[in-house]
């Protein structure tokens, strides 16, 4: 190899990156001992921007566009250097470039469940995964904060601290929301609204914009999902006496279908006819306060108990057989 191509070697004319791969963040251009002509050519493409670091300092910024390297378009470089308007040497420096692309699809999710404080529950154990993406906004602040001066900086690289992030900010996010666990578990969009709304300011302090985030899913402890279910379940029942009541009514057809009819169940219908009322009743002193004396139901008059008796009847509830039946007993219970 002659002189001149030796000497041709030691000056880089362009600098670009064409990004042949996804997934680059940061790539540093090769110097390897090389020296930048000045007067030489940067270009920096649409999604794109480069960074000069001189001895380790933060030099100039370049966004989407072509230069030419000379001392009116590197003016931090000109005073770290006092160069000379007319001083044509090469010089050196390391070039990074960036990639702004909106990196999607990027995965988050708990690995461990974390404990949150709740307005109704009080401490929650949950885990929860979902989506976000992002993009970089700012090349000095990664650079500085987290990239350095390796080669290349990739998003695998980075999605570690991410994840850390993204998980930090969820329990401080949750824990200190007003809005109950519930309502944000039941509102999907409400809950990635207000993760969003917390990790915003921490994407930018790494100098990334935060472009969407979104809760997928949420998932509680076994113990606590049966706790929901049953405050779900009381809510929809409603007045439990008349929820009892109608589950018995509903049972009665079921009873005269099998062997003896109803009259083969203890004392018969007559003891039957009263098991919603008297269900109810222990339901109701059941979940009143422990200082209120238990109420004793009355008794029925005979009376009562036949005409209830013959409304079932007419109602085709029981059949004329266990009418009768019942009907004998009642009366057999009042000439004694």
């Amino acid at each position: 190899m002659g002189l001149t191509d030796f000497i041709k070697k030691q000056f880089i004319d362009v600098l670009q990156w064409t990004e042949e791969s996804d997934g680059v963040l940061a790539w540093r251009f090769p110097m390897a001992g090389m020296e930048i002509q000045n007067g030489g050519t940067l270009v920096v493409r649409e999604s794109q921007m480069a960074v000069f670091v001189n001895e380790g300092k933060l030099a100039d910024v370049f966004g989407p566009g072509t230069y030419k390297l000379t001392t009116q378009t590197l003016p931090v470089l000109t005073y770290l250097q006092n160069w000379d308007k007319l001083f044509e040497s090469p010089f050196k420096s390391d070039v990074y470039f960036f990639s702004t692309r909106l990196q999607l699809g990027r995965k988050w999710g708990t690995p461990q469940p974390l404990t949150i404080r709740d307005k109704d529950f009080g401490m929650v154990r949950l885990r929860a995964f979902g989506m976000y993406s992002y993009k970089l906004a700012d090349p000095k602040k990664l650079h500085t904060e987290i990239s350095g001066t390796r080669d290349t900086y990739t998003v695998e690289d980075l999605e570690q601290q991410l994840r850390n992030l993204v998980v930090t900010s969820l329990s401080s996010t949750l824990g200190g929301a007003d809005v109950p666990f519930l309502d944000m578990a039941a509102n999907q969009q409400l809950m990635s609204d207000k993760m969003r709304e917390g990790m915003t300011p921490v994407f930018e302090r790494y100098g990334l914009a935060l472009d969407a985030f979104a809760v997928e899913s949420v998932s509680l402890p076994e113990e606590l999902q049966k706790a929901i279910d049953t405050r779900i379940s009381m809510g929809m029942m409603g007045d439990l006496g008349k929820f009892t009541q109608y589950q018995v009514a509903n049972s009665i057809p079921l009873a005269a279908q099998n062997e003896g009819g109803l009259a083969s169940i203890g004392a018969g219908l007559a003891a039957g006819v009263g098991v919603g009322q008297m269900m109810g009743d222990a339901m109701r002193n059941a979940m009143a306060p422990a200082a209120a004396a238990p109420a004793t139901p009355a008794a029925e008059a005979p009376e009562v108990r036949l005409e209830k008796l013959k409304t079932m009847l007419d109602k085709g509830l029981i059949s004329q057989a266990d009418y009768d039946g019942a009907k004998a007993e009642i009366l057999k219970k009042m000439i004694g």
